[in-house]
């Protein structure tokens, strides 16, 4: 069975998409996806600053379209994406966090599709305490324990390690997928080209 990881951040709308999209893609392939949780604004720092100046200098017709892709990606996906009117960017740094917790307990697919729907589906401010505590309970973990891993400084080391290692390996966004470790693919889009190196390596 081929190695399949996903490095991730619920910061990004189109790792929305890539992390509900990937999915049924491994499960009909019968692969396990390795998630793997990252701040990605620390690989923008060290990798890829040039989406800050294009954050501040936005060309206005390929933000029109962007905006528009997005829908359209949602759309096909059955999912709601809201561009967020309260925060954007966000610091997802205590939820990704939290990503890591919920892994250690086989739970982060729930908590860390509860933190995706609370940014982009409902404009909610993920980097509050009482709303993680909530999306921890409904995906069925204990909130306060959650809360305390989060400050622990074992699962502060994951994750700056999954991002520093993504950075090692190539990587400069989210999503990034990754097949038997080498073979990079970037972006929610790349899910056919995904779907062939998982086929080439199953059948």
């Amino acid at each position: 069975m081929p190695l399949l990881e996903c490095f991730f951040d619920c910061s990004s709308p189109w790792t929305y998409l890539g992390f509900h999209n990937i999915r049924p893609l491994a499960a009909e392939l019968e692969v396990d996806i390795t998630w793997r949780p990252i701040l990605v604004g620390g690989l923008f720092n060290t990798i890829n600053p040039s989406v800050y100046h294009s954050r501040e200098f936005p060309v206005a017709v390929k933000q029109a379209y962007m905006h528009k892709d997005l829908q359209d990606w949602a759309r096909l996906a059955g999912i709601k994406i809201s561009w967020p009117m309260t925060i954007f960017p966000i610091n997802s740094v205590k939820a990704m966090r939290g990503c890591i917790a919920a892994g250690r307990q086989g739970r982060l697919v729930p908590y860390a599709q509860r933190v995706f729907e609370a940014y982009w589906g409902q404009d909610r401010d993920i980097t509050q305490d009482e709303l993680l505590a909530d999306i921890a309970r409904a995906a069925g973990l204990n909130p306060d324990e959650i809360a305390a891993a989060m400050t622990s400084d074992e699962i502060k080391g994951e994750l700056r390690d999954n991002t520093e290692e993504l950075a090692r390996r190539g990587g400069f966004g989210t999503p990034t997928f990754f097949v038997d470790g080498g073979d990079m693919y970037f972006g929610n889009d790349r899910m056919p080209l995904l779907r062939a190196a998982l086929t080439a390596k199953t059948s």
